[in-house]
């Protein structure tokens, strides 16, 4: 393969901390000619951001509805990906996805691309693309630390899975000091999570190691300037081509819709504060808080006293938005602190001079969005990677994370202390310097789109040969 027209088929799993990196890669990769078809559920389409015009010929969204299950009610109306279904559902919207392999099967047929570029969940694309000689890449939407932590799958189906205690440490082949590992609460979920066969009939570890030993090499979102270390290991580890493709931040000038009119009080708050002053509240729409932990959040943002904006979605136990956050508490916080509800425009509001930190989940898709502008990052991980990435922002001295109890609990004073530390207070000023100096990686789009980028179109151009 050496072609100047190259087609290659986006597979992503249906949950926006998925969705989301295969569009940038998308967009990266049709900024650099190449074509561009990206499948998934009409709905999951709608909610992808817009693609730019100048773009428009080199990306076709592929539309598939999702298969109906037998039994209708498992899932909600209109539910196509994770964050339309509580989490005790997502193993159904994974039966659901695995039965696209057929109309996925016949496009293939049909288009016979150069490329399958698939998710960990598309373990049956293994099959399409073996059956029609196409070329087979497995897209690592997580950081290098995360899979190096894992390691490589095993070859066989039946050796013996890993420990609860082999997850609380770092792993044994890691060569250099580290702490990225889970804790013992987290142990827990992570590896139920991980090797429990669901209404799928098949475990996420298994849909990854069948990926993994099908691909002719991994691309993942991570670059050497910060993840060096982890990403030299990696590649011995796998025994395939490891190639980073650069962290693929949102660019700063792209084309937006515009920010709604019901937005400009907010703005008009934010243009009124300090800058670097403003701490950015956002959990995202995968966590879903309890009142407990929601509330011991809000109480340690009033009392650390720092100005804060959080964007908040109506938790699923709330009656309404009133109900959502502690009584009188935007009347306490009020001036002090803004309580955004539902949908925020969050690149714009993290691109603003005033935000100078955020507290967050730790999501890798949110800290690379938040270090391209330099905020010092205070970390509160809930679930899937997040503890990892915690672990790996705190070791590179960008991040500190919030205290927790035994049983994963944590208070309003573990907020506060962490958050005063990461905006104010003097021993927080090497992280804060720190989080300034990674925005000059994070924020590189020549870096990202140019160098990463373009060293993967190059492997992708010419088949993967050994010479890139």
């Amino acid at each position: 393969m050496d072609r100047d027209h190259l087609h290659v088929v986006m597979l992503p799993w249906s949950a926006f901390g998925h969705l989301i990196p295969f569009f940038q890669l998308s967009i990266a990769l049709a900024r650099s000619g190449i074509h561009v078809s990206f499948v998934s559920t009409p709905r999951n389409i709608q909610r992808l951001p817009k693609v730019p015009p100048s773009l428009a010929t080199f990306i076709k969204f592929v539309e598939f509805p999702l298969p109906t299950l037998d039994n209708n009610d498992i899932l909600p109306e209109g539910a196509e990906a994770s964050v339309d279904v509580p989490a005790d559902k997502v193993e159904y919207l994974k039966l659901a996805y695995d039965r696209l392999q057929y109309p996925i099967n016949q496009f293939v047929a049909e288009q016979l691309p150069d490329w399958i570029i698939a998710d960990f969940s598309a373990h049956w694309a293994v099959e399409i693309a073996q059956n029609y000689n196409v070329g087979f890449i497995y897209f690592v939407v997580f950081s290098a630390a995360t899979v190096v932590f894992f390691g490589k799958p095993p070859g066989d189906q039946k050796q013996a899975l890993p420990s609860l205690e082999s997850l609380t440490s770092p792993p044994e082949w890691l060569s250099f000091p580290s702490s990225v590992a889970f804790r013992g609460y987290e142990a827990v979920w992570a590896h139920a999570g991980a090797h429990a066969e669901d209404a799928s009939g098949i475990s996420d570890a298994a849909r990854f190691a069948k990926v993994f030993r099908a691909c002719k090499a991994l691309a993942i979102r991570s670059c050497r300037e910060f993840e060096g270390d982890f990403l030299s290991l990696q590649e011995k580890l796998m025994g395939k081509p490891v190639i980073p493709i650069g962290l693929l931040p949102p660019k700063r000038h792209e084309e937006t819709e515009g920010i709604d009119s019901s937005w400009k009080t907010t703005f008009e708050w934010l243009d009124k504060q300090e800058p670097k002053s403003v701490l950015f509240v956002g959990f995202g729409s995968e966590c879903q808080l309890s009142k407990a932990q929601l509330y011991e959040i809000a109480y340690g943002l009033q009392l650390s006293q720092v100005p804060f904006l959080w964007a908040l979605r109506k938790p699923f136990w709330a009656i309404d938005d009133e109900d959502s956050l502690p009584s009188g508490f935007i009347d306490t916080t009020s001036g002090k602190g803004m309580v955004c509800m539902g949908w925020a425009p969050q690149k714009e509001i993290l691109a603003h001079p005033s935000i100078g930190g955020s507290l967050f989940h730790s999501g890798w898709g949110s800290a690379i969005e938040m270090l391209q502008f330099g905020h010092c990052l205070v970390v509160l991980p809930f679930i899937f990677d997040q503890p990892l990435n915690a672990r790996l922002l705190v070791d590179k001295g960008v991040a500190v994370e919030v205290e927790r109890g035994e049983d994963g609990s944590f208070s309003r004073d573990g907020i506060a202390k962490a958050v005063k530390l990461a905006m104010v207070l003097e021993e927080g000023d090497k992280l804060r310097t720190r989080a300034r100096e990674a925005a000059a990686i994070f924020g590189d789009e020549y870096l990202h789109q140019v160098n990463y980028i373009g060293h993967f179109v190059e492997y992708l151009k010419h088949g993967g040969s050994n010479k890139i």
